[in-house]
């Protein structure tokens, strides 16, 4: 690798060399930790249900609730980004999600774990963060080259710490799996282990990664956060109590105040003149497809993890269906799928160049379709169920880079934070309304033969057969609603075509 004083190479060698020299390697560790994050509690979901007390179905609710906590501070975070400095917000994100971790891993009883859960949702702003850091980076250096591609050379350094996420991912599901066998009487010592990680990326971000001095200005605008919480918290306690009590006028009425105060907060974010989402930048030809598709695809990469998790942990002699895996096998399971993840992502660029990042977003979601839709029929074996988790992964991965990439190419260079924060936004909040669907899913026909049958450790507690089905097929039918989007989008979307060129 050279450095930013090294001798002249072709224009994007030095560009790309340069950024990575900066940034991007600090900002590799802080993704390798959130994908850490991301795998490494999957493996363990079954372990967690048992000394919590609860169900395989329940342990959605865990899910919904941070992917809602996610959902609600991912846009404020993005938002003081753009004011106060990427950096600032970044190590205060790393410095909420690491005393999070740390109580997750101690936590003595299922409220407090909650909690700690819930808070720990502040990792999903790193990623947004990150591509904004980026992307100022890779304006200061057209500063000196105005030859220079930015979005571009930002889609390769995406496609980098994009990488570095999922193989941190993959790591996680690994190192998760081994020691939740070896380790199988302190699941305490286990689960802290991210927690360690965490501290180590805030160090890192504080010691490593330079302020870019760029300010947006502006406030946050406070009321329209309250109010987007509040809409997002009556949809989603309308669908848990469904769970509690079966549908009732009052999970209908929760529901249609969650959608009134939605509606609420399109029209106040129109009359604010710092608004906490843009509502023009939504509605623009090369962004709302993008914002759609993360939504949906939201569904999938971060509602179905569960599932999947305790489907193949699931001991098909007591209820007829599942892999009957260990913590240790399911964990290669796991990590089969999470590196096809790496590969999809790691060849979004490449491929982005010899096409366009339009035809490439598309190609994902086939992928994704594909791979859950062939779920339903193809999950009666260990290798019938990885192929389609692969295939799957490989568009799952280039979608995790081509999003933020994508917005952050179509959006203004003062909202960049906040476009590349959306995709988030919207993907958590797709994950989190699909985590509650699909927790009422499992739950309907909930298995309760051979409770109580000595040696079975999840006698009575494994949801339904027919519910996985339901979560495979909804996969598969929001990848191709997420085609029918982009097909919409014009060619030109997201490449070196200025943001402001495309209205």
């Amino acid at each position: 690798m050279t450095s930013e004083r090294g001798p002249e190479q072709p224009s994007t060698t030095p560009r790309s060399m340069r950024i990575a020299g900066g940034v991007v390697g600090a900002l590799v560790v802080v993704e390798i930790t959130s994908g850490v994050l991301q795998g490494y509690y999957t493996p363990l979901f079954t372990d967690v249900a048992r000394r919590l007390g609860i169900n395989d179905a329940d342990i959605n609710w865990l899910e919904a609730l941070q992917l809602l906590v996610s959902a609600i501070v991912v846009p404020v975070l993005a938002r003081l980004g753009d004011i106060l400095g990427h950096r600032r917000v970044l190590l205060g994100s790393l410095a909420v999600t690491a005393l999070a971790s740390w109580a997750v891993a101690v936590a003595p009883t299922f409220p407090l774990f909650l909690l700690a859960w819930s808070l720990q949702g502040f990792y999903v702003v790193w990623l947004p963060l990150n591509v904004a850091i980026i992307y100022s980076r890779a304006r200061r250096l057209r500063e000196a080259d105005p030859s220079a591609d930015v979005p571009a050379t930002t889609r390769r350094a995406t496609g980098v710490i994009v990488v570095a996420l999922q193989a941190g991912a993959i790591g996680g599901a690994l190192l998760a799996g081994q020691l939740g066998t070896l380790l199988s009487g302190n699941l305490t010592v286990v689960l802290a282990v991210p927690a360690l990680l965490v501290t180590v990326a805030l160090v890192v971000v504080w010691r490593l990664v330079p302020d870019s001095g760029e300010r947006a200005g502006g406030a946050i605008d406070t009321r329209g956060a309250v109010v987007l919480s509040l809409s997002l918290l009556a949809v989603t306690g309308g669908l848990s109590l469904v769970r509690v009590d079966g549908v009732t006028i009052w999970v209908g009425l929760l529901v249609a105040v969650g959608l009134l105060l939605g509606w609420l907060f399109v029209r106040l974010e129109q009359r604010t003149a710092a608004p906490l989402i843009d509502i023009a930048l939504v509605r623009r030809p090369t962004l709302w497809p993008v914002f759609l598709t993360a939504g949906l695809f939201g569904v999938s990469v971060l509602g179905a993890q569960g599932p999947l998790s305790t489907f193949v942990r699931t001991d098909p002699t007591v209820h007829g269906y599942g892999l009957g895996l260990t913590s240790a096998t399911a964990s290669y399971v796991i990590g089969a799928y999470v590196f096809s993840l790496l590969i999809g992502a790691g060849l979004f660029a490449r491929i982005s160049a010899a096409l366009t990042p339009r035809v490439v977003l598309i190609a994902a979601s086939a992928l994704v379709a594909v791979g859950y839709l062939s779920l339903i029929g193809l999950h009666g074996s260990v290798v019938s169920v990885v192929a389609c988790m692969v295939v799957a992964g490989l568009g799952s991965g280039a979608l995790v880079a081509a999003l933020p990439a994508a917005a952050a190419a179509a959006a203004p260079a003062d909202r960049t934070a906040m476009a590349t924060g959306l995709t988030n936004t919207t993907k958590t909040v797709g994950g989190s309304f699909a985590s509650s669907a699909f927790a009422l899913a499992l739950a309907s026909g909930v298995v309760v033969a051979g409770a109580g049958a000595p040696g079975v450790a999840d006698a009575g507690t494994a949801a339904s057969m027919s519910g996985y089905v339901t979560v495979w097929a909804i996969c598969g039918g929001t990848a191709i609603l997420a085609i029918v989007a982009l097909l919409t989008v014009p060619k030109v979307a997201f490449t070196a075509v200025p943001a402001d060129a495309v209205a």
